[in-house]
């Protein structure tokens, strides 16, 4: 964009393209899931805490890292699209206005309607979603606190959602979340195999640049069997869950002889979890739906 008017239009783009629209559903779907599990009521609360965890939430997410990861994005042939927007320094004050004021409105009713509990969960979800990448944390490029932070960005809208609609907690509850959380340290750690040589490039550090491609896939693979394991303690329907860690097994066991030279290979396991989380998210609706019924 270099040399190019920073056009409405082409703003617009950017920071459509920054938030990455494919993951939207990543994040929203648990808060809404979790909401209306408990609440078992479609209300004014659950759209508005949706619609946040739609657009404004991965806008800040996606938007700041893209700002602070500028120099190695520069670097790396996937940035791009679905990949994430490369941003031309011009548009780095604009992404991070617009990430603020996107949210702002939407953080100002859930805190009006929720709870000291439900404001403690949305700080904490927010400040992970913020220092994730922006320093003085930049938790990214601490290797092991990167992939549990990215974790939390997606199990912690359905621990926000199930704290704002009052729900009780049960152990079976909080197996479920550490099972979330598992799914989620793994698609963090693979993701960050295909970045290696750009993130060395670029002094960036991350779990795959401190343990090496091949280490950081087996990483993977025992935390996916870990959560669909974990599953197998919940009551039913809740085992048949363990059944959707199978695909995320069979995307990546191609690549636990990769190496760093060869860590760019992984985009293409990458690229098929656009898929998987699509099946993944069917699967999981069936089972909410099931499970509802039962409990009607």
């Amino acid at each position: 964009m270099t040399g190019t008017a920073l056009t409405a239009a082409r703003v617009t783009r950017d920071l459509f393209v920054s938030s990455r629209p494919v993951s939207w559903i990543n994040t929203a779907y648990p808060f809404a899931v979790a909401y209306l599990l408990v609440t078992r009521d479609i209300d004014l609360i659950l759209v508005v805490g949706t619609l946040f965890f739609l657009i404004p939430y991965n806008l800040a997410m996606y938007g700041i890292n893209d700002v602070f990861d500028y120099e190695s994005d520069l670097r790396n042939p996937r940035k791009g699209r679905a990949h994430g927007a490369i941003l031309d320094r011009r548009m780095h004050r604009v992404t991070l206005w617009a990430a603020g004021l996107s949210c702002a409105p939407f953080v100002v009713f859930l805190v009006a309607v929720g709870s000291p509990l439900s404001w403690a969960v949305l700080a904490a979800s927010l400040f992970f979603v913020v220092f994730y990448s922006a320093p003085p944390l930049r938790l990214k490029e601490r290797p092991f606190a990167d992939s549990v932070t990215s974790s939390i960005h997606f199990f912690s809208p359905a621990v926000y959602g199930l704290v704002l609609a009052g729900a009780t907690w049960t152990w079976q509850l909080v197996v479920i979340m550490v099972a979330f959380a598992l799914w989620g340290i793994a698609s963090h750690a693979f993701g960050a195999v295909q970045d290696v040589v750009a993130d060395r490039e670029a002094g960036i550090a991350s779990i795959a640049t401190a343990r090496g491609a091949r280490w950081t896939v087996w990483f993977a693979l025992v935390c996916y069997a870990a959560a669909g394991l974990t599953m197998l303690a919940t009551s039913w329907p809740g085992p048949l869950a363990a059944a959707v860690a199978l695909p995320y097994l069979l995307a990546v066991w191609p690549y636990r002889a990769i190496t760093d030279g060869t860590a760019h290979l992984a985009t293409r396991g990458w690229q098929r979890f656009l898929w998987l989380n699509q099946l993944a998210g069917f699967l999981v609706t069936m089972l909410v739906i099931w499970y509802a019924l039962l409990t009607a």
